[in-house]
């Protein structure tokens, strides 16, 4: 794919955002792209392949969105991405190798179409628009009997727990006690400045750097210690006053 990209666009500057992804995770592709996208320059293109469905009838697709491109299949990958963008099928062929495997669309298709947009192409001409782009369901986070209720979204390498619950929305919380954080009926308690400031070898919860609720182990993970993964309940909600 590198070597298609260059022989296009020789000036383009290639950067690896992740390789750890496991085999054919969408939604991690997806958490993945929204969490790097805004500390990129605008008008970088993003080439995303986690694409299990190549070969089959899925679109290729490019987006311009927030004033940068975006390709890779039509599966979801796109999802925080696609309200309000402009999105086109791959299907013009001078925009693509002549050959194109059923198995290895990145090289053949997508590396093609984010090496002529790199060069200055049109998103217009690699195709016809589209109107629709597929969207995953990716939970977040509703105010319910006093508490913030959602999910584990993602599991890191390090077995941090990416949850749903925006930390945006805490002050919808009612009441003025401190914070009490549940994962699948784990208490965690509140949340702590860093992760120094978790107890050893116990969870503990912090704001992350995307802005949402995450649960980790100081020196250790917190999915493997709690025994939870994508989709296990979370619950944040103040604690009474005492008294």
């Amino acid at each position: 794919m590198k070597g298609v990209l260059l022989s296009i666009c020789p000036s383009a500057r290639l950067v690896d955002l992740t390789h750890d992804l496991a085999p054919g995770d969408i939604r991690g592709a997806a958490l993945a792209l929204e969490a790097a996208l805004p500390f990129f320059p605008e008008g970088t293109v993003h080439l995303v392949v986690v694409d299990p469905g190549v070969g089959t009838a899925r679109r290729p697709l490019a987006l311009r969105a927030r004033r940068h491109y975006l390709v890779g299949p039509d599966n979801g990958v796109f999802t925080p991405f696609v309200e309000g963008a402009a999105a086109v099928a791959l299907t013009a062929p001078e925009y693509r190798r002549a050959q194109v495997s059923r198995t290895f669309h990145g090289r053949d298709v997508f590396a093609p179409a984010a090496a002529y947009l790199a060069a200055g192409v049109p998103l217009e001409r690699l195709g016809p628009p589209v109107p629709d782009p597929v969207r995953l369901p990716i939970p977040g986070s509703r105010l319910e009997a006093g508490a913030l209720v959602g999910e584990v979204l993602d599991v890191d390498r390090f077995g941090n727990l990416l949850t749903s619950i925006e930390a945006t929305r805490l002050g919808e919380l009612p009441g003025s006690g401190p914070l009490r954080v549940e994962v699948a009926g784990h208490t965690i308690g509140g949340l702590v400045e860093a992760f120094a400031a978790g107890a050893a070898e116990a969870a503990a919860a912090i704001v992350g750097s995307t802005g949402r609720v995450e649960i980790f182990v100081r020196d250790g993970s917190a999915a493997r210690r709690l025994g939870v993964g994508r989709g296990a309940p979370v619950r944040v909600r103040r604690a009474p006053e005492p008294g």
